[in-house]
C-alpha cells in the first residue's frame, strides 16, 4: 500500500477501536468522543491502563506493534475486572474485539489503580519473555542484527563461522516493509532449536515466516500484499564508501528458504525477506566500472584495497611428482594460508585445482620444490560467459573481463538505447517500478516513447575479494539502496566448524588498517569487574 493507502487504513482501525471501547471510556471517567481521535486516543488509553506514555510509540513500530496490540487488549480487559485466562485467550484470538463484548454487553466496572504487579509466577515469567522480545527485536531492527558469515567470497577479510554485528544506524535503518512477520527471524522459520545439545523440531520449521503471496501470477493483487509499507529509512549518519564491506538483501533472488538453495523463477520475495549477503563494495553510484584480468578498476584507474583485504584466484597446480596426497593438500593449506584446493582434475597431467590463493601466498607457493607450474584458471577477453550479467548475447563478458559498465546515481539522466537498455532494463522495470515495452525499435517507458533515463536511487557494485568463488553483482547486477541492510562493524565470536573458536578473531573490528586486534580479554575483565562491583556492592548495602 501507498502512504496514504496506509494512512485511510489507519483511520479506520481508529474508528472500529472508537466504536469497540467508547463506553469503556467512559466508565473510566473519560469523555466518549477521546476514543474516536488518532494517537490522543492511545493516550487516554495508556492513562486508562496505567501504563507508560513510551508504550504508544512502540504501538506504531512495525512487527513490535504485533506483540504490542496483543498485550494492549489484555490490558484494557483487565483494567476492568476481566483477568481469568479465559479473558486472556478471548481477547487475543478475537483480535481486540473482546472490547466489543465489554464495551456493549458485559456489566464491568473500571479498576482505578489496579495492582501491575503479575499475580503467579507464570504470569511474570510471559510477561519477561514479551519485552525481552520486544526490545531485542527493536535493537535487531533498528541498531544491531548479528549475522553470520555463510560463504568464503570474502575470505582472509572475513571467514566462513565469523559471527558479526551488523550495523543499521551507520547508512540509516529501514523500517520493515513487510508488516506482519515473526520478530527476529528472517525468511523462514529454523527448523530445529538446540537446548543442551538437544535439538528440538519446530512447528512449522522451514516455513516462511511472514504473511505474503509470493506466486508472481498473483503477487501484485494479492490483499495480503497490500499489507506491504512502502520503502522508508530512517536517516543514517554517514553513506557508502567504495571498498566497504556491507550487508544487503540479494536483489535477484528466488530461493524459497536458507535451507533449500534451487531458485524457483515464478517465486517472488519482499525486499526485506530477500536473502542477506556480504559483499565489498567495489563501485558506488556515479563510478564506472571495469574488470580487466580480474582486477577492478574504476573511473580508469585500478582499484587499491584495504590492506586487511586479500584478493584471491583460482589457479591449476601441477606437482613434480605424480600427484600430492591429501595430507600434502592440507599442508600446503595450511602453510600457505590457501582457502581451498582439489585434485587431481586433470588424472593425465596431474594437475590440482586450488580454488583461492592470494596473491602474498602465490609468490611462496610457486618456489615449492614439488611444483612444476601454476596456471591461473582465467578466461579470455571476449569470451561469453551466458551466466554473466546482463544475460545478453551481445554483451562478451565474463567473470575476468568485464565491462566498461556506469553505476547509477540517483537523480542522473543517461541516453537509453536498444544497445544499453540490457544493462538498465531490470533497474527501470523491477526496482524502479516502471513499465517498459520495445515496439518498433523504439523504447517505451510507462506508455511514452523515450531515448532518454532518469535514475530514482543510488546503486551499488558488490563483489568477493575470493574473485573465482563469489557469486556477486556480475551475476545479478546492480545492487539498490533500498536493498541495503547495514555496515559489519564487529566480530563477537569466530568458530572454525568441528576446528573450535578462533580465538584471536574474538572481538575484533571488521575494518581498519594493520592486524585485527581482539578486545575479549579486556571485555572479560570489565565483564568480571562489573559482576564483582555489583556483587560487592549488594554485600556492602545488605550489612
Amino acid at each position: 500500500m501507498t502512504l496514504m493507502q496506509w494512512f485511510i487504513f489507519i483511520l479506520i482501525i481508529q474508528v472500529i477501536h472508537g466504536l469497540g471501547t467508547w463506553k469503556l471510556y467512559i466508565k473510566a471517567g473519560r469523555q466518549a468522543w477521546e476514543a474516536f481521535i488518532p494517537v490522543y486516543n492511545a493516550v487516554i488509553l495508556m492513562k486508562i491502563i496505567n501504563r507508560s506514555w513510551w508504550w504508544i510509540i512502540l504501538l506504531f513500530l512495525p512487527i513490535v506493534n504485533l506483540i504490542m496490540f496483543m498485550v494492549v487488549w489484555v490490558e484494557t480487559a483487565r483494567s476492568f475486572g476481566k483477568n481469568t485466562k479465559l479473558d486472556t485467550f478471548l481477547a487475543v484470538i478475537t483480535l481486540g474485539f473482546y472490547n466489543f463484548y465489554l464495551n456493549y454487553i458485559a456489566d464491568v466496572e473500571y479498576v482505578k489503580d489496579r495492582s501491575l504487579q503479575p499475580k503467579s509466577s507464570s504470569g511474570e515469567w510471559t510477561s519477561s519473555i514479551l519485552f525481552a522480545i520486544v526490545a531485542a527485536t527493536i535493537v535487531h531492527t533498528y541498531f544491531i542484527q548479528p549475522f553470520t558469515i555463510p560463504s568464503s567470497s570474502l575470505e582472509k577479510s572475513l571467514l566462513v563461522g565469523d559471527f558479526l554485528f551488523v550495523s543499521k544506524f551507520h547508512y540509516g535503518a529501514r523500517i520493515p516493509m513487510t508488516t506482519v512477520a515473526l520478530p527476529m527471524v528472517h525468511d523462514s522459520i529454523p527448523k530445529r532449536i538446540k537446548i543442551k545439545k538437544i535439538k528440538i523440531p519446530l512447528p512449522f520449521g522451514g516455513k516462511k515466516s511472514y504473511l505474503f503471496n509470493d506466486r508472481f501470477e498473483e503477487r501484485k493483487t494479492s490483499w495480503l500484499n497490500k499489507l506491504q509499507l512502502p520503502y522508508l529509512r530512517l536517516p543514517g549518519f554517514e553513506k557508502i564508501d567504495r571498498n566497504e564491506i556491507v550487508v544487503f538483501n540479494q536483489p535477484a533472488d528466488t530461493l524459497r528458504n536458507m535451507d533449500n538453495f534451487t531458485p524457483d523463477r515464478n517465486y517472488y520475495k519482499p525486499i526485506d525477506k530477500k536473502t542477506n549477503l556480504v559483499k565489498r563494495c567495489v563501485a558506488v553510484a556515479g563510478d564506472s566500472l571495469e574488470v580487466r584480468d580480474g582486477y577492478v578498476y574504476i573511473n580508469g584507474e585500478k582499484n587499491v584495497l584495504p590492506d586487511r583485504a586479500h584478493l584471491q584466484f583460482s589457479y591449476y597446480v601441477k606437482p613434480k611428482t605424480n600427484q600430492f596426497n591429501v595430507n600434502d593438500i592440507e599442508y600446503l593449506k595450511k602453510r600457505y594460508d590457501i582457502t581451498d584446493g582439489f585434485g587431481p582434475v586433470d588424472r593425465m597431467h596431474s594437475s590440482y585445482y586450488f580454488s583461492a590463493i592470494s596473491d602474498e601466498a602465490l609468490a611462496k607457493f610457486k618456489d615449492h620444490p614439488n611444483v612444476v607450474s601454476i596456471t591461473p584458471n582465467k578466461q579470455e577477453k571476449g569470451q561469453r560467459d551466458p551466466n554473466i550479467f546482463p544475460h545478453d548475447p551481445n554483451y562478451n563478458w565474463n567473470v575476468d573481463f568485464f565491462g566498461p559498465l556506469y553505476i547509477p546515481e540517483e537523480g542522473k539522466t543517461i541516453d537509453i538505447n536498444l544497445d544499453v537498455l540490457p544493462l538498465y532494463k531490470r533497474v527501470i522495470t523491477e526496482y524502479e517500478g516502471n513499465t517498459l515495452q520495445v515496439k518498433d525499435n523504439q523504447i517505451l517507458i510507462n506508455g511514452e516513447v523515450t531515448n532518454t533515463y532518469t535514475f530514482k536511487q543510488d546503486y551499488y557494485w558488490m563483489m568477493g575479494d575470493n574473485r573465482h568463488n563469489s557469486i556477486d553483482a556480475r551475476r545479478w547486477g546492480f545492487v539498490p539502496f533500498d536493498h541495503v541492510v547495514g555496515k559489519p562493524v564487529f566480530i563477537w565470536m569466530s568458530w572454525d566448524g568441528i576446528k573450535g573458536p578462533r580465538w584471536e578473531r574474538w572481538f575484533t573490528t571488521v575494518s581498519g588498517s594493520g592486524k585485527a586486534t581482539s578486545y575479549f580479554i579486556p571485555f572479560l575483565i570489565i565483564l568480571f569487574g562489573w559482576i564483582g562491583y555489583n556483587k560487592w556492592k549488594a554485600r556492602r548495602k545488605s550489612k
